[in-house]
């Protein structure tokens, strides 16, 4: 993958990919929506964008890819399938679903978007993943909002590390052993709703932290985020906020800052249990 103009660092994933430390997040945009918004965000640096089944709008990020001047292989396209899938043979058909939709050939970062447990059948879903990824049909394979005991179950069976698993990650919801747990096995954590849907942005530890570093409330979260060791995904449809979200690699929250805001875990609303809800 090329350099892009932001200069987002990029992590090497268990499995060789390397992904951009930061994305797009696409949650609740439309295809006309995440189209506009994708050819916006190629214009200020990003190369990450993050789609899902449920959303409804690969179709318009993938011709916001298409109208763009980037290469294929510049762009870091993830994609999320839902629980009628979980089935070896079924995420294939997932697959074939999302590159239709994106108009590609493969995507390069392919998850299951909730374990939904009461099904039982993840681990089968994840076979299935590791296939197409030993196929070369997706670049990286990974989870969304599993459990540390499920991530185990997974990569018991099947011997292939997931590269990704994206939480609920922000200064309300601190998954502090989570992280620890990926870091330990290899896998890379994204943090989904890493602004706490812009719940953290008037609070005291943050503000302070964004007037001494120059930089935005949004800003400083997102430097959290990132020393906490989970790139983040935030949404955002507006230029200036996007080219604002990128800019969080020049500065560096200190100890003091990082430790008022981890104060702030567990001041907001419960995080989503992933045990109880999916789709």
């Amino acid at each position: 993958m090329s350099e892009n103009p932001a200069a987002v660092p990029l992590q090497k994933l268990a499995n060789g990919a390397e992904i951009p430390m930061i994305g797009l997040g696409t949650w609740t945009m439309d295809d006309t929506e995440a189209g506009a918004a994708v050819r916006n965000a190629i214009d200020v640096g990003y190369r990450l964008f993050d789609t899902a089944e449920n959303y409804g709008n690969e179709v318009g990020i993938g011709e916001g890819i298409a109208r763009s001047p980037l290469a294929r292989n510049e762009v870091f396209l993830t994609s999320k399938f839902n629980a009628e899938w979980h089935s070896f043979d079924g995420v294939r058909q997932a697959w074939r679903h999302s590159i239709e939709q994106l108009g590609v050939d493969y995507i390069d970062l392919l998850l299951i978007h909730w374990p939904n447990p009461e099904r039982g059948t993840y681990v089968d879903a994840y076979k299935g993943l590791a296939k197409l990824l030993a196929k070369g049909k997706v670049r990286a394979i990974g989870t969304s909002n599993f459990t540390q005991s499920q991530l185990t179950e997974l990569m018991d069976a099947t011997g292939v590390v997931p590269d990704v698993n994206q939480i609920q990650h922000s200064p309300l919801w601190m998954r502090a052993d989570d992280i620890a747990f990926h870091q330990r096995h290899g896998i890379h954590t994204q943090a989904w709703a890493p602004l706490a849907r812009g719940g953290v942005l008037e609070a005291a530890p943050v503000v302070e932290a964004a007037t001494a570093h120059q930089k935005t409330p949004a800003q400083v979260v997102l430097r959290w985020n990132l020393q906490h060791g989970a790139s983040p995904i935030p949404k955002s449809e507006d230029p200036g906020r996007m080219a604002s979200n990128l800019d969080v690699f020049g500065f560096e929250l200190d100890a003091a800052q990082m430790s008022a805001i981890d104060a702030l875990d567990g001041t907001g609303d419960a995080p989503v249990d992933p045990m109880v809800f999916g789709h």
